[in-house]
């Protein structure tokens, strides 16, 4: 009987964002050990609950859950997290007894006080733990930035290949199916990764359109080709300041590296001479507020700056304000402000109207708060399911108390005690809001929010707003970021290849 681990650490780390991960923000989304890794993830569309599938009815292989935490898109992850986060990957491992393999679900995003590459120094201690002759395999979300020491440390790394994210089970299915193969010894896992240096504005990032199908298309013509046994297109995460940010490719053979590395390498070719494709078109937000009246509604006005799966604060209000200053549209937004949340409380359903100081809270960079008067029409606990299958591969939703309040610019806002993300339009309907009814609606997403609100919006727009999540990259201070490197300068340096765990 095979024994084969279970573990997962994710976090994507927006470095611009002045407001540290914490333990406390772990827990209040995941952090399970054992068999309570399995309760949460077993039917979720999860790669986590990919790989409890993937193992499932293959004879002589047991699953074994050791460890899972996963915390929203939020800043650095701070010192003592970190540390308590490898405790806890320790402290797991030994009673664990002997494993024949590893599944494992980073982020591949994740950055610490103390580790710039935190995805690669837990997977390197694992490494260490297990020795080299184990087969470490993971998943790696779609805007990973793949570092040398993550390829070196596993056997073979697959990641997303949709955005918005709706492929995670099937990456975790494959990935365990994989790891099964190789304990069998039937493959030899054998696993190259070509650094290329471009970052992909997050506004091209739709990989149902092109370019973005085009260069999944190409992925896929070379792994056929050369007969990979898995082939991953990573766009990178930019706003991490990093040194790894950027695209990656990543070939899995059997065996054969010589092939491996033709193989990416000739993707990345392909990508570099297609570069200038995957500049971001950006429209301004009066621009966008403008095309309103150009066509049906609502119309979903994309806060592209503000973007809550990017790791922002969810408390942007540009758009806002521009609704605010015309005052003749009918719109929808969410918001977090616990403060609002707290004083509409306060007031209560049914009370007075009141003055509000409603969002901009967070910094600076998300526009200024909003005055204004509104009505409270509903309180709530903010917990929601989300049946379908989403980005992110989650289910279970709590914004923390929840309040709707109708504002006196025609705007219909709902305000939320703890950062979410739009990957649910039960965000706003489980509290009886019908989208139909407005002529705009405020998603602080860019491309995630789509499979969830196209059933209610017939159009949409990114809009380029500013924030640490800006499409604008040239506006953000990098300072760790490798060079030269595409958009910020237009000659490009060399592909380099790495490579995986040798077979």
């Amino acid at each position: 009987m095979f024994r084969v681990g279970v573990i997962a650490i994710q976090h994507e780390s927006n470095t611009w964002l002045d407001m540290p991960t914490t333990w406390e923000s772990f827990e209040q989304d995941v952090v399970a050990w054992g068999p309570d890794i399995l309760d949460r993830f077993r039917k979720a569309p999860h790669e986590v609950g990919g790989f409890f599938e993937g193992l499932q009815g293959i004879g002589g292989i047991e699953a074994v859950p050791l460890f899972a935490a996963r915390a929203i898109p939020g800043g650095t992850i701070t010192a003592d997290t970190d540390q308590r986060l490898i405790e806890e990957l320790h402290r797991t491992l030994p009673p664990a007894g002997e494993l024949d393999a590893l599944l494992v679900a980073p982020h591949g995003a994740a950055v610490s006080q103390l580790h710039a590459d935190f995805d690669g120094h837990w997977l390197n201690e694992l490494r260490r733990h297990v020795g080299t002759r184990v087969p470490i395999v993971g998943t790696l979300d779609l805007h990973a930035n793949v570092s040398p020491a993550m390829v070196r440390a596993t056997d073979a790394l697959l990641g997303y290949r949709t955005n918005p994210h709706l492929d995670q089970r099937e990456r975790g299915v494959e990935a365990a199916r994989l790891v099964a193969r190789a304990l069998r010894g039937e493959v030899a896992l054998c696993q190259v990764a070509a650094c290329v240096p471009i970052v992909p504005n997050i506004e091209r990032q739709n990989t149902d359109r092109p370019p973005c199908s085009l260069l999944y298309a190409e992925a896929r013509r070379a792994a056929e080709e050369l007969g990979m046994l898995s082939y991953s297109v990573l766009l990178g995460f930019p706003y991490a300041d990093v040194p790894e940010i950027g695209g990656v490719v990543v070939m899995v053979s059997d065996g054969a590296r010589g092939r491996a590395r033709q193989a990416a390498q000739s993707v990345a070719d392909w990508w570099c001479e297609h570069r200038e494709a995957f500049r971001g078109n950006l429209t301004g937000i009066e621009e966008a507020v403008e095309a309103v009246g150009r066509g049906p509604r609502p119309l979903g006005l994309l806060d592209m700056g503000d973007n809550v799966g990017g790791g922002s604060p969810g408390d942007g209000t540009t758009i806002l304000r521009e609704l605010q200053r015309r005052g003749d549209l009918r719109s929808l937004a969410c918001l977090w402000d616990p403060e609002a949340v707290e004083q509409a409380t306060r007031v209560g359903v049914g009370g007075s109207r009141s003055r509000f100081r409603i969002g901009g809270k967070t910094d600076r960079l998300h526009g200024p708060t909003i005055e204004c008067e509104a009505e409270v029409v509903g309180l709530y606990d903010g917990r929601f399911t989300e049946p379908a299958v989403r980005h992110g591969g989650k289910t279970e939703y709590d914004m923390g108390p929840t309040a709707v309040v109708e504002t006196d610019f025609e705007s219909t806002l709902v305000l939320h005690s703890r950062r979410t993300p739009p990957f649910s339009l039960r965000q706003i309907t489980a509290w009886g809001i019908d989208p139909a009814a407005y002529d705009v609606i405020v998603i602080k997403g860019v491309q995630a929010p789509i499979v969830a609100y196209e059933s209610v919006c017939p159009r949409f727009l990114r809009v380029d707003t500013p924030g640490v999540t800006t499409a604008n990259m040239m506006s953000l201070p990098y300072r760790h970021r490798r060079r030269p490197l595409f958009p910020f300068e237009n000659e490009l340096q060399e592909v380099t290849l790495h490579h995986g765990n040798p077979p």
